[in-house]
């Protein structure tokens, strides 16, 4: 079976961990730069795993926020190198409810609200030129969780943007 390196995009507080631990904690390895807070060098650190982690043919998922093509090239790059599937999945949430999340999260996991905007500003939807096998919108819609559907970027995603 093929490895799988799935790339998280959208804003902080936009639902990608949970998503991650609904629907990939069992079959996928979690990098996250939340966790390497401590290591002086994230993004180096970040690309060990994962790179380690493909080279032993496991899937990961890359939870941060990708806001931008050159924050996820890099990304594709090593996906396509250890010949992994690589699928973006595309949080579309809106800011105000990001917001709202934030502000009810403890501890390390809130950020300052300043982080959201800064991040919405530079927020890029990925296009099909960047090279993922596959693209996905995820919504957080009330009542029913989380709904996928294949995201093409002609159709302008509502919520973050």
């Amino acid at each position: 079976m093929t490895a799988e390196l799935v790339i998280f995009v959208g804003l902080q507080a936009s639902g990608k961990t949970t998503f991650f631990e609904q629907r990939f904690r069992q079959t996928h390895v979690l990098v996250s730069k939340d966790l390497l807070r401590n290591n002086s060098r994230p993004g180096r650190r970040q690309r060990e795993l994962v790179t380690t982690a493909l080279a032993e043919g496991k899937s990961i998922v890359v939870d941060n926020t990708n806001a931008t093509p050159e924050d996820r090239r890099e990304l594709v790059g090593i996906g396509r190198a250890a010949g992994a599937r690589v699928v973006a999945y595309v949080f579309t949430a809106a800011l105000e409810g990001c917001l709202r999340r934030n502000a009810a999260r403890e501890g390390r996991s809130r950020v300052p609200d300043r982080a959201l905007y800064v991040t919405r500003s530079r927020l890029v939807w990925p296009t099909a030129d960047e090279g993922h096998d596959a693209m996905y919108r995820v919504e957080l819609v009330p009542g029913a969780g989380f709904v996928v559907r294949p995201f093409a970027q002609e159709q302008e995603p509502g919520g973050a943007l």
